[in-house]
């Protein structure tokens, strides 16, 4: 194992990988060959990585997360504790569908809730957050706050995390006082 990244004398890691600086493998992982995990990330307890996943710089991932071959996670995305990554729209356990799984992409600074279901073939837009137990079952766009079961957007998410004003028009983050334009169903720095 080299110095530039920890992986626990409990965790499993199968070659060929890729595995950035100052990433941290906690305990009972297990990281599938051909898996590309970046630099800077903290990857919890119990979590598997399965062949060929993409997970970009920074990005935490917290105990008992599964992220499935199809998924994509760019830059600063967190996964709260067991949340869920699914990659076949019909499973069957007497059926392999392993040539159907769909493609889900997590934007760059994305949050998923502890609990929530990211349904497959889905993305998830740049700093959106999915509320905990929530179950995406669309695209979410940028900045986009999804609650509930299914989930439905409320609302609005400044980069830092902070829900921002409902109003129509500029906006401002009342925590980091960033600027924002909102229209019906976009929102844009400004």
């Amino acid at each position: 194992m080299p110095d530039a990244y920890f992986v626990h004398e409990t965790a499993q890691v199968d070659p060929p990988v890729d595995i950035g600086e100052q990433t941290y493998i906690w305990h009972f992982c297990h990281i599938m060959p051909g898996a590309r995990i970046g630099t800077g990330c903290n990857i919890g307890q119990n979590v598997y990585v399965d062949r060929d996943v993409q997970i970009g710089n920074g990005c935490k991932i917290q105990n008992n997360v599964s992220v499935y071959k199809g998924v994509t996670l760019e830059d600063d995305v967190f996964c709260g504790p067991s949340m869920v990554f699914t990659n076949v729209i019909n499973p069957r356990a007497f059926i392999e569908r392993k040539s159907e799984f769909r493609q889900t992409r997590v934007r760059r600074g994305a949050t998923l809730g502890a609990n929530c279901t990211i349904v497959c073939g889905w993305n998830v837009g740049e700093y959106a957050m999915i509320g905990a137990g929530a179950v995406v079952t669309d695209d979410v766009p940028a900045h986009g706050l999804v609650v509930g079961v299914p989930g439905r957007r409320i609302g609005w998410v400044c980069r830092c995390g902070v829900r921002l004003p409902d109003a129509l028009g500029d906006a401002a983050c009342p925590s980091c006082d960033t600027r924002y334009r909102i229209e019906d169903e976009r929102v844009t720095a400004i």
